[in-house]
């Protein structure tokens, strides 16, 4: 626990928000790049294939079950 305080102040404040910003920036840039809703149709997807996901691991939790 003490590295991981030790590194949070390796790297300065002003330097972490310089960072941060440019992150947000380069974010904004990047979604200018894609048609308007894309972000939103792509995160629609993500959440299916993450509760496709979850339904597969529901069935075989579920055969597991049975076979007791």
């Amino acid at each position: 626990m003490a590295d991981e305080k030790d590194r949070k102040h390796f790297i300065p404040e002003e330097t972490r928000e310089h960072l941060k910003t440019a992150r947000d920036e380069m974010r904004k840039s990047v979604e200018t790049l894609f048609p308007p809703g894309f972000l939103d149709h792509r995160r629609a997807a993500r959440k299916e294939v993450l509760l496709a996901a979850r339904s597969l691991i529901d069935h075989a939790l579920k055969k597991i079950d049975e076979k007791k």
